[in-house]
């Protein structure tokens, strides 16, 4: 007896494809619990998609949390050596203030984690995953993807203060190019530190016409070991079929308190907002008392429920 698809709703058709996706990959599934010490949370708070957190207090007086991220819960639960690879997927329930609401949801997320002994390989296999996963829910994507070393080097060339980094890593999100130049006259930062950060800004389209644009801008920096591992980490891309989906964008940031390497972000048509965040997260191992590197992303389910998905696991077309 054939399944019957249409009995599923948007996010079981979307959770379908990708556990079949990754799967396929040798990601295995992982399976938590609903709820953490909400200590986990608050000490990292910067770290989550939105810092609104369901408490309560358990029989022992210990003060849990519903769970509002997976990444963290992951990395607590499970243990790594440096000398392997683990690579899991998920399909779990985290409790949060959606986007589409703005009410606290039990909202279903995808995503993946790959931690251990990551290398170009691991790197290159995330991004790929990231960009077959939006090829998985609509034809019509992109995937936008920057390096936080190389702003962080762009950034350090120009001397600022923390507080003023700060602020410029606000513009960069922003593609506020006159925003940078006004902050840095402001310090009394002169033209030649801070220019290569304008350029660098405004820097958005395909590897082929904007690496060449990078690298020339990273020798002026010093942060040529830095543009090379965003091009090595491209490189998955050559001879993939959508390639002209994969953008690179240097406004995409993340807290680099947390982020390091790679970091991305996918969009799809119809949908305000991104629906796929993800990238290298070294700096949150280490937070967590962890020496392995690691690199994922996440789906938010949450911002796909108008979407009309079909039995492939892909929006239809108007």
């Amino acid at each position: 007896m054939d399944f019957d698809y249409s009995v599923l709703d948007n996010n079981e058709k979307i959770i379908f494809a990708l556990r079949s996706l990754y799967s396929k990959r040798g990601y295995k599934k992982f399976r938590m619990s609903k709820f953490e010490e909400y200590d986990l949370y608050s000490r990292n708070k910067d770290f989550l998609l939105s810092d609104s957190v369901i408490t309560f207090t358990d029989t022992n007086g210990k003060l849990l949390a519903l769970k509002p991220d997976v990444t963290l819960s992951i990395i607590k639960n499970n243990r790594y050596s440096d000398e392997k690879i683990q690579k899991l997927y998920y399909n779990e329930n985290v409790y949060r203030v959606s986007k589409g609401t703005n009410t606290f949801k039990e909202i279903m997320q995808a995503g993946l984690e790959c931690i251990g002994d990551v290398d170009d390989s691991c790197i290159g296999e995330v991004l790929l995953l990231a960009a077959e996963s939006l090829g998985r829910i609509s034809g019509d994507y992109v995937l936008d993807i920057s390096h936080l070393d190389l702003l962080s080097a762009f950034i350090d060339y120009t001397g600022c203060e923390r507080e003023t980094a700060k602020q410029l890593i606000k513009c960069i999100g922003e593609k506020n190019a006159h925003g940078i130049e006004e902050i840095c006259l402001a310090n009394e930062i002169s033209p030649d530190k801070f220019n290569p950060l304008k350029k660098l800004v405004t820097v958005y389209g395909s590897a082929l016409e904007t690496l060449p644009v990078i690298k020339e801008l990273a020798a002026c920096v010093g942060a040529q070991d830095a543009a090379e591992s965003l091009e090595k980490a491209l490189s998955v891309f050559d001879g993939y079929a959508e390639k002209d989906k994969i953008h690179i964008d240097m406004s995409v940031t993340g807290d680099m308190k947390y982020y390091n390497g790679v970091v991305f972000k996918g969009f799809i048509k119809g949908v305000p907002g991104f629906v796929l965040s993800g990238g290298q997260y070294d700096r949150l191992m280490s937070r967590l008392h962890n020496n392995s590197k690691a690199i994922g992303f996440a789906v938010y389910l949450d911002m796909l429920n108008e979407l009309n998905i079909n039995e492939n696991g892909v929006t239809d077309d108007e």
